[in-house]
Parts: structure tokens; sequence; C-alpha cells
């Protein structure tokens, strides 16, 4: 392989540097190929038969190259906690998750009753993985949940050990008849349904809590509500409680303190530590964990139990967090008191759909039009500001939408 791109290099003629890389690609797929049959062994030791392994690869024949960028980039690592929030806390994922509330009343309600988590939680999560289902319906989303994780167990070293055994898991769905092997759709990363289950989680907490035989995730979203609320409840969530409370602290206050375990509510109100908005703790004895996301200039959190089974789903603050904010939204909390160390005036949803409009317009942005600033839109916006004279720090300012309305 190696020596064949050293010589397509080498030549000039066009022709000849095509048929040379489409030999390249070739020999990649063959060899992914024989990946796929070198597996069967270890997923046979695994229980999985020849029908189903044969069945769930047969229309995988190369590896999915979105599926190796979108390793490259996770936005719960790379994105500024405001930006981050900003996208998945909007005024339209509010009212449709209050709307949903009341459509499946019915089910949140035997959910709740039957593992304690609250709905509100349930809704958020949802909201968070796949826009209350709507990126199920989407077809730059949905992946081959088999090609997806053959294709991280071969071409990334980093998640090969996640990957094969999320794979064998995957087929372990198949052979015990929840879904069709052609219905094993799912992220990048192998994630599936209404709430985004992956294959081992699946297995372990999914839940059939409508009855019709079979712990659909990908169509049912009681089934999916309902084993959220499993794996949460059985990693310990705590009925009846919240997830943290934002705080202000006292001038003067010891930042030593930040992330220390083991303190009460108690203490630190003793500490000076109070609430926003004049609001008491309701239970004082509760432990908590400091946490400034965004710095000693941002807002401040104090962290209960719950906050950490959150991260149970997914092992980011800003994502548990997140989840917690949506959460106390969708029951009819206020937005946050204290506001983010951004150093820009930020825009509301429609305002960032707008900017998005018109640098597509412009031709700098080829993305969706999401009111979603990710890594496309900020680089149309560097670009737009590179060639406007302005900053190119990428924010999307209220001064920024300013210059391209001509004000």
């Amino acid at each position: 392989m190696r020596q064949l791109m050293k010589k397509a290099l080498g030549l000039k003629s066009a022709t000849t540097i095509a048929l040379l890389l489409i030999s390249m690609v070739a020999l990649a797929d063959a060899a992914f190929q024989q990946w796929i049959r070198e597996f069967y062994p270890t997923a046979a030791k695994s229980g999985i038969t020849r029908d189903i392994y044969d069945a769930v690869f047969s229309t995988v024949t190369a590896p999915d190259p979105a599926v190796l960028k979108a390793a490259r980039y996770q936005p719960e690592f790379v994105s500024q906690v405001w930006d981050y929030m900003d996208n998945r806390i909007t005024e339209g994922a509010v009212l449709e998750g209050q709307t949903l509330a009341t459509e499946y009343k019915k089910w949140l309600d035997i959910i709740e009753s039957r593992f304690g988590v609250s709905r509100y939680v349930l809704l958020a999560i949802w909201s968070i993985e796949t826009s209350y289902g709507a990126a199920l319906k989407r077809d730059s989303v949905l992946r081959n949940v088999p090609r997806s994780l053959a294709t991280l167990a071969y071409a990334d070293a980093k998640r090969g050990k996640f990957a094969r055994t999320q794979l064998i898991s995957a087929m372990k769905i198949v052979q015990n008849g929840d879904v069709t092997a052609s219905g094993l759709q799912g992220s990048w990363a192998g994630a599936m349904g209404h709430t985004q289950f992956i294959p081992t989680s699946y297995l372990k907490w999914a839940v059939d809590i409508d009855g019709d035989g079979r712990r659909n995730v990908w169509t049912s979203p009681p089934d999916a509500l309902a084993s959220a609320a499993n794996l949460l409840s059985d990693n310990g969530w705590q009925a009846g409680r919240t997830w943290g409370y934002e705080v202000r602290l006292p001038q003067g206050f010891n930042y030593k303190l930040v992330e220390q375990e083991g303190i009460t509510l108690r203490q630190w109100l003793k500490m000076g530590v109070q609430r926003v908005a004049g609001r008491s703790f309701p239970r004082l004895d509760d432990k908590a964990v400091l946490k400034l996301p965004g710095g000693a200039n941002g807002p401040a959190f104090l962290m209960l139990k719950n906050f950490y089974v959150i991260k149970r789903y997914n092992n980011a603050d800003k994502y548990a967090l997140t989840v917690g904010h949506l959460a106390d939204r969708l029951a009819g909390f206020d937005p946050l008191v204290q506001e983010w160390p951004r150093g820009y005036q930020p825009l509301k949803e429609a305002e960032r759909k707008e900017v998005q409009t018109k640098l597509a317009a412009l031709g700098l942005y080829k993305g969706e039009i999401d009111g979603q600033i990710g890594s496309a839109s900020r680089a149309a916006i560097k670009a737009y500001q590179e060639q406007n004279g302005l900053v190119p720090d990428g924010f999307a300012s209220r001064s920024l939408l300013a210059s391209m309305r001509g004000i």
C-alpha cells in the first residue's frame, strides 16, 4: 500500500494516478473484509452463530470514513461549556420537551413510579441525545452499527477494544430477536435508538415497558425512556432529589475547595456559599462538590449524587450539567442567573440560524441551518471575519450579526 502511494505521487499522468488510487482503496477494502472474516472465531466464542454473523455483515464491504472523522471530534471535550449548552438548551428544545411531557404523560407516570427517575431528566436526555428522535430520521446521522463498530475495531487503535466488545454485543441483540440485522442502526460509535444506548448498555438495561415483547429503543419512545430510567436507577439515582444547585460564592472564597469531596451543604452554607435567587437548600446534610465549569468568573454549582449518576450515561461534566439544567427548564425553572465569561454578547437560537443562513449565502458554510454553532460554523465565521477585517475569533456574537446585517 505504501509503495503504491509513493508510486502515485511520483507519476504525472492523472489517469494513472486515479487508477492507482482506486487500487489502493480496493486493497484497503480487501484488508477490511479479511478482518471481518478473521473476527468470526472471536464472535463464535461469545455464542454468535454463523447465520447471525453473516446477516449482520451482509452489506458491510468497506470501512466508514465518516466514523473515523467523527471519532476525532467529540463536542463534550472540545467545545466551551457555554457553546455546548447554548446548542442544546434552546427555546425550541424546552417547548418541544414540555409538549412531549404532556403527550407521554401516561408512560412517564409509569416510568417515574417504577424507577424513581425524574421525567424531566429523561426528557432532557432524549432531547440531547437525538433531539427527541428527530436525529433518527436523518440519513446523515444514522449509520450501520456493525459497519461503524467494525471500522473502529479495524482502524482506531484507541477504541479498538471497546468496538470489538460492542460489536459482539450488537450481534447478541440481533440473535436475541430484539431487532433485525438491517434495523441495527445507530451513531458513529454504535449508540442506538431515541436515548442512544451502546450495545452493552442495551443488553444490561433495556426495558420493554410498552409490553409488546421487544425492548425497542429504536421506534418506541416509552421503551427508550424506560431503558434510560433503568440505567440511572441501577447506578444509584436518588428519587425525589435534584442533580445540583447554582450558587454564589462569597468574597475571599478559598478556591482550593473546588472539586473537594465530602463537604455537606450545611458546611458550604457556613462558609458563605448561597443558592442563587435567595433560595434555600432543602437538605443540609447532603454532600456536594463545588464545580466551576467556566472558571472563577462564571456560574458556580454544588453538584449532588444525581449529577454523578447522570455521568454514567456520558462521562463528561458538560453533558451532566446540560442534562440537569435542561431538565430544570423543562420543569419550568428559570435560566441560569450568572453569566458565562464569554467575552461577547451571545445570540438567540433564531439569530444563530440567521448567521448560518447568511454564511451559506456567501458560500462559506455548507452545513445544516440548525442554530448550533459547531466547528463548521465557527470556521465559516472566522472566514467571514478575516474577509471583513474583524477579529477572527469564531464567536457567534451580536456584533458579528450586526456586521452581517450591514449595521
